[in-house]
């Protein structure tokens, strides 16, 4: 009988908040048994970013190309250029989302994906800056649920529910609240 592989110990891949006056940025860094080829892959291929990050992507795959993603369970539309593409070491693009209820002035932020070799792996920084404050403390616990069924996607075992696995991980990331 097969056992069924638990989730990563969440503290041990917590993600940090930073702040910049009333914007913010989330820090990730994760590691991968797979060499940066293949991390780059699965955060740049249309096929893979389906099924772990739950985005419909259209990429340009050219520095100044054009991003094009409805992502999550929330599907948010995002477009935005792309500022560095350099494979496989770093994919920056600028993440433009327009207002809607959950995000009343919308955002103009960007996300850094930076692999670095280690080993016969990877170390995967992901920085996701000039967010709101409110939205980056909204987004914390979901950006690491979404890392999370990414590392599962690449060991081959079962993706985690994003919903669930983010609900699970929110008490461990400053909340917002007003004058915080």
């Amino acid at each position: 009988m097969s056992e069924r592989k638990s989730p990563p110990d969440p503290r041990s891949h917590l993600g940090r908040v930073s702040y910049q006056g009333d914007l913010a940025s989330l820090t990730y860094e994760r590691h991968f048994p797979d060499p940066p080829e293949t991390v780059w892959k699965a955060i740049t291929d249309p096929e893979q970013l389906a099924v772990w990050y739950l985005t419909r992507a259209r990429i340009d795959p050219r520095e100044g190309g054009e991003v094009d993603l409805v992502s999550g369970p929330s599907r948010f539309h995002v477009v935005g250029r792309i500022l560095t593409w350099d494979p496989p070491r770093v994919f920056e693009h600028e993440w433009k989302a327009d207002p809607r209820p959950e995000l009343p002035g919308g955002e103009n932020a960007r996300i850094r994906w930076e692999l670095a070799p280690e080993g016969s792996g990877t170390v995967l920084t992901v920085v996701f800056a000039g967010l709101h404050r409110p939205t980056a403390l909204g987004f914390a616990a979901g950006m690491h649920a979404f890392l999370d069924r990414l590392e599962a996607q690449r060991s081959g075992g079962p993706l985690p529910n994003w919903r669930s696995r983010s609900e699970e991980l929110r008490p461990l990331y400053p909340s917002w609240r007003v004058g915080a």
